[in-house]
């Protein structure tokens, strides 16, 4: 099938394409926000306009641009995703409304504990919507978020250091060096070290990041691909404001309703991976992946429970997590005619093993003569005084050990220049054994699920796609960290996630994009209590999400860059289940969403960006009792070249300082936004 210039093949990006496979090639090396490689969707050579799903990216472009460091922080603009606020030490998000603290991906392999993710060695973020167990496996209700790592290229001797100070004291320095050391091998270092701070109270932190990476031909066809991260992250746990009459408490925009001696978070996460790519024949490759992963997470938090007009109550608790993944996959994809048939032929299989330990301890406040107490209670203040604080004896301890195995095929069929057709299998043996060490209570149970996947993508001229979708996912009823399996749970079958979407995209010039979707997702086989009432639980809750999304990003013209997006949601849960009764609308779920980032370069040296985000309205938790306020926030940035190799940029955070909260954890773990602050960064270049 033909490609218009804006998703034509490149012949020489194999070095230079990240993770993919060397002849999983896009378009060639163009800087920007549009990006052409659909090969995340499909574990295939695809164009994204031949993806029958919506794929959103933050390039590097965009990221450096608003001065991004965070995932959370470029999430903010991708339509169709809330942010939670993660107890204040992780990532964690609602993607068309189903929530997760599990579902992201680096390089296409699952990286699932519970912390913060930097981008410091990203090149860019996906965001895959849509349930599509097929390609990503369990979980991925709503969709995923996979980062794409910088890789050593064979292209030369690169580097860029730069360095950022905002007006709260944060500031960050970084590197990233590419060298050729050999006619078949290059190696690339990125590194960096944050200190963190804000406007709220006693805020403080600091983030060491190392990654190097090496890429070896060991043949004209064959490449290897070898890399290591190592993340250390230490911060201060902010829970947010509780509520005060149906919203959040106001006029505390800087006030920590915790402990600051009390409240922190450490996070030490180690990721290694090796990537083997052979090229048997033109239209035949093969590619092997395994990783390591080990996280090493604990965190302690004092965190406000409610507050009465008067007082605000407090309880606390120590969590800690040490957790080690070991993934293995392989894909093969045949490229082959067959009569007038074109089809791509994806056929792999992935192996997974999971061990985790994960214990807490409640926090006790000495009351004096009273003894020790869980709950204290204080006045609205400022800064809160707290008495000794101590733990009590473990409370949990749960140890759990997963394995994964799964195979899948895939083929995609292109009859004649305008219809291609996507349909595949997964099959998943999901197999979870937990114990409980307090109580010496185990729970096991073996999963075997198919998911299938089937789209329809018709293409009137190469430069427009029209398509509708089909995909399932499943989430065992043990969650998605997969901690302890209750006696209670292990008898049900896992939920069940049934995504439905016809949408279209358009490439109406090289270096512009559009996308646009209807989707309707199903969650079914939710725990609910028997309608009968006989105290049993059973599988009959269900939820719905219905939306559209809208997406234009790309070179509006050769001065002007932009990534605008829109999406309606509505959902609810339509029918009892454990979460809340039918008729309940989901959480954290706004209605209307806006986000907008442009660039318009006024000449070769000077630039300025804006940025919109509008959040409707959305209820804090299932409970709707507590509601989020709609708001709009601005941002700005200017951009100098001083030359060649010296720029500097300034970032205006919430230019027109706007109060606003834009995530909760529940009703009253509410975060307040940052008012307006900026940031002035240096970038050289060699």
């Amino acid at each position: 099938m033909a490609l218009s210039p804006a998703i034509a093949t490149a012949n020489t990006a194999a070095e230079d394409r990240d993770y993919l496979p060397r002849h999983i090639i896009v378009a060639g090396e163009r800087e920007g926000y549009a990006e052409n490689d659909g090969s995340s969707g499909t574990k295939t050579p695809t164009a994204i306009i031949d993806v029958p799903q919506t794929i959103t990216f933050v390039t590097d472009d965009q990221l450096e641009d608003q001065s991004i460091r965070q995932l959370a922080e470029a999430l903010r603009y991708v339509p169709g995703i809330s942010l939670e606020t993660g107890e204040g030490h992780r990532d964690e998000i609602f993607i068309r409304g189903q929530e997760s603290t599990a579902d992201f991906y680096l390089d296409g392999l699952r990286d699932d504990a519970q912390y913060y993710r930097s981008l410091y060695n990203v090149e860019r973020v996906e965001v895959l919507k849509g349930a599509n167990a097929l390609i990503f496996g369990r979980g991925g209700g709503g969709g995923v978020i996979n980062r794409v790592s910088k890789q050593a290229r064979l292209n030369g001797f690169s580097a860029e250091f730069d360095g950022s100070l905002n007006s709260f004291g944060a500031f960050a320095i970084g590197g990233d060096i590419n060298a050729r050391f050999s006619e078949p091998a290059a190696i690339r270092i990125n590194a960096t070290y944050e200190e963190f701070d804000s406007n709220r109270d006693f805020y403080e932190g600091r983030f060491i990041g190392i990654a190097p990476t090496a890429t070896v031909e060991l043949g004209p066809e064959t490449h290897l691909i070898a890399s290591y991260s190592y993340d250390d992250d230490r911060r201060l746990v902010d829970r947010g404001n509780p509520a005060n009459n149906g919203g959040p408490l106001r006029g505390f925009q800087d006030t920590l309703f915790g402990d600051p001696d009390f409240n922190t978070t450490r996070a030490k996460v180690h990721i290694a991976r090796t990537r083997l790519e052979h090229q048997f024949s033109e239209g035949l490759s093969a590619n092997a992946s395994l990783q390591y992963a080990d996280y090493d997470k604990a965190y302690a938090n004092i965190l406000p429970r409610g507050f009465d007009g008067t007082d605000v109550e407090f309880s606390g608790y120590r969590d800690t997590q040490q957790r080690e993944n070991w993934i293995a996959q392989a894909n093969l994809v045949w490229e082959v005619e067959t009569g007038t048939l074109q089809h791509t032929i994806l056929a792999g299989f992935e192996a997974s093993w999971q061990n985790t330990r994960n214990g807490r301890s409640n926090a006790q406040f000495d009351d004096g003569a009273n003894g020790f107490t869980s709950r204290f209670s204080a006045p609205l203040d400022d800064i809160f005084a707290f008495p000794a604080i101590s733990f009590t004896a473990p409370v949990r301890d749960r140890d759990s050990s997963l394995k994964v195995l799964s195979g899948y095929v895939q083929d995609q069929v292109a009859i004649g220049d305008h219809v291609e057709i996507i349909a595949g299998l997964r099959w998943d043996r999901f197999d979870l054994e937990t114990t409980d060490l307090l109580t010496g209570t185990d729970g096991d149970r073996v999963d075997k699920e198919f998911s299938p996947r089937f789209g329809l993508v018709f293409k009137p001229q190469d430069e427009l796609s029209i398509y509708v979708s089909y995909a399932e996912s499943f989430l065992p009823q043990s969650g998605d960290q997969f901690l302890i399996l209750s006696p209670g749970n292990s008898a049900f079958a896992p939920e069940k996630f049934t995504n439905y979407e016809i949408g279209l995209k358009w490439a109406p010039t090289a270096d512009v994009f559009l996308t646009t979707a209807l989707f309707r997702l199903d969650r079914t086989n939710t725990r609910a209590s028997d309608p009968n009432n006989t105290g049993l639980t059973v599988l009959t809750g269900e939820s719905q999400t219905e939306g559209l999304e809208f997406n234009l990003v790309g070179e509006i013209t050769p001065q002007w860059r932009a990534n605008i997006g829109y999406t309606y949601l509505d959902g609810e849960i339509t029918s009892d289940s454990t979460f809340a009764p039918a008729g309940t609308r989901l959480q954290q779920l706004p209605e209307h969403q806006i986000t907008a980032w442009t660039r318009y370069d006024f000449t070769e040296r000077f630039g300025l960006g804006l940025g919109v985000i509008y959040q409707d309205e959305q209820f804090a938790s299932f409970s709707n009792a507590v509601t989020l306020p709609d708001y709009f926030k601005v941002d700005a940035a200017a951009y100098i070249d001083l030359n060649d190799r010296l720029s500097v940029q300034l970032n205006l955070e919430n230019l027109f300082d706007a109060h606003y909260f834009p995530s909760a954890h529940g009703d009253n773990n509410i975060q307040p936004g940052e008012p307006f602050s900026a940031r002035l960064g240096v970038r050289l270049t060699l």
